[in-house]
């Protein structure tokens, strides 16, 4: 298919508001392509490439925007696929003049509304309102696979190319074929917010509660003697984490998948600050003396397979009595369970003491939902809490000037993000420091006060509450809030959701 038709559906999904038009669009689009790319042309229309690795900036695209474009179309998807992974595997001295060399011969040979979209497609900006999940409905209109079997397979490969080429070739037999796997992560189960332990109680009767430790999350594989450790971004970290590596090595398993959280902790048990925790995962050096001055320590709350058997559709309970199976009660989460309020405050109140963040309360009959959040798991927090996606800076004044300062912050939708407001509070001299930096290498455009950048940096905001304002397009704005810190472990496809603010603000107002 030519690079053109993608570029044109593109641009008519984005004339249009309507989900179910947009999905329409899409799939014929989808349904036009020759069956052996559509998958990589819903990996396109998703805003996405195959190669992870480009090792090209914002920089280097803007100066494409001086590339004559070509006359007429001639360009395929295919093409631009066997382009970019020539540009991917270009290292070493004089890669970054060969990658423009390649790009400038990409460019040449687009037109102008292939340009636009290429540039768009390798920024991550598409903007067109269709991201994953609503090109996971065309792709399932186009081949006539129910789209809850599609978005499992998505779940269990995070391959849409593979998932989207299997739905037109194999229908929903191939799709049910796909199962869990060692060593190939799934996105991790999401909770939803409650306001207290009786809400919880309330929602989901008897429930377990367990401890929510303020680390980093990861999914560590086992077969035999291969043990490798996994982000909620889905990236290997093993080196990292050797101590992980040999806590699981040890237990009495022949393979294993378990779910669970990396803390760095005081000589009192006490949990050090999150960032402590992080500056252990940036680290490929330096890893023995690392862990000789700040050791980490894992705790396990989920299991999602034991020696062959595949535990994704366990209820809660089973997949916790496996775990108490094969891991010592030291290494997993402090755990109860209880239809009792009281008693969950008081386990509560106890999580809150050591330290941690609160508490998850979680459905005893649930399955393990990867990659969806929903009202199976709750966490309840000492404060309101909301991961935010920073959107724009304004620079700072006084002894901040010189620095970008005040945040504006946006909620996840459908087709971007909306803004919520601004906040400067909360922020340290090493904060101010980072997103000065951080936030400059991800610039668009500017005016004379703000910096607007790419969506990509997650902010964990907390705040009294939320209020209507006209001023912001959601008609909501947060009240009192302060930056926590900067979730480096969140991506900002697993931001909060502007229906998440909805219902906390519905919530506070009794609707």
């Amino acid at each position: 298919m030519l690079l053109a038709a993608l570029a044109e559906t593109s641009a008519r999904v984005a004339l249009t508001s309507k989900r179910g038009e947009k999905r329409d669009l899409l799939a014929a689009c989808l349904l036009a392509a020759e069956p052996a790319e559509r998958g990589l042309c819903a990996l396109y229309l998703s805003g996405v490439v195959r190669q992870a690795q480009l090792g090209v900036g914002y920089a280097q695209l803007s100066a494409l925007r001086a590339v004559p474009p070509a006359a007429a179309a001639s360009l395929s998807a295919q093409d631009v696929d066997a382009a970019l992974s020539d540009v991917a595997s270009l290292k070493g001295a004089g890669s970054a003049a060969r990658r423009s060399a390649e790009l400038h011969q990409l460019f040449a040979r687009a037109t102008q509304s292939e340009q636009r979209f290429l540039s768009g497609l390798l920024l991550g900006e598409l903007r067109q309102g269709a991201l994953e999940s609503l090109v996971i409905d065309a792709v399932a209109s186009a081949a006539r696979v129910p789209s809850d079997v599609l978005r499992r397979a998505q779940m269990l490969v995070s391959d849409l190319d593979r998932v989207s080429d299997l739905a037109f070739r194999e229908g929903e037999a191939g799709l049910r074929k796909l199962s869990l796997a060692l060593f190939r992560p799934v996105q991790p189960m999401l909770a939803d917010t409650a306001n207290d332990v009786a809400i919880a109680v309330a929602q989901l009767g008897c429930a377990a509660f367990e401890y929510k430790l303020d680390g980093a999350r990861v999914q560590v594989h086992r077969r035999d003697g291969d043990v490798r450790v996994y982000t909620r971004t889905l990236n290997d970290v093993t080196v990292a984490v050797p101590e992980v590596v040999e806590q699981v090595a040890a237990l009495p398993v022949r393979e294993v998948i378990l779910d669970g959280e990396v803390i760095a902790l005081r000589e009192d048990g006490t949990p050090l600050p999150f960032q402590e925790t992080m500056r252990r995962f940036g680290r490929r050096l330096e890893v023995a003396q690392l862990r000789e001055t700040m050791p980490l320590s894992v705790f396990f709350f989920d299991c999602l397979r034991c020696d062959g058997r595949d535990l994704l559709d366990a209820p809660t309970e089973e997949r916790s009595r496996v775990l108490a199976e094969v891991v010592p009660e030291s290494a997993r989460v402090p755990r109860i369970v209880t239809d009792d309020a009281t008693v969950a405050q008081a386990f509560l109140d106890a999580a809150l003491a050591t330290g941690h963040e609160g508490v998850m309360a979680k459905a005893c009959d649930a399955p393990y939902a990867a990659g969806k959040r929903g009202s199976n798991w709750l966490k309840i927090k000492h404060v309101h809490t909301l991961d935010l996606v920073v959107l724009a800076c304004e620079w700072g004044s006084g002894r901040r000037t010189g620095l970008l300062s005040n945040l504006h912050l946006g909620a996840r939708t459908d087709d971007g993000f909306v803004m919520l407001g601004k906040t400067f509070k909360g922020l340290t001299d090493e904060m101010l420091r980072f997103q000065t930096e951080a936030l400059l290498a991800r610039e668009t455009r500017r005016d004379r006060y703000t910096v607007y950048v790419r969506p990509e940096l997650v902010v964990e905001v907390a705040f009294s509450d939320i209020q209507k304002s006209p001023r912001y397009p959601a008609g909501l704005a947060l009240r009192l809030a302060r930056i926590k810190r900067y979730r480096s472990d969140k991506s900002a496809a697993e931001a909060d959701t502007i229906d998440q603010v909805r219902a906390i603000y519905q919530r506070s107002v009794g609707l």
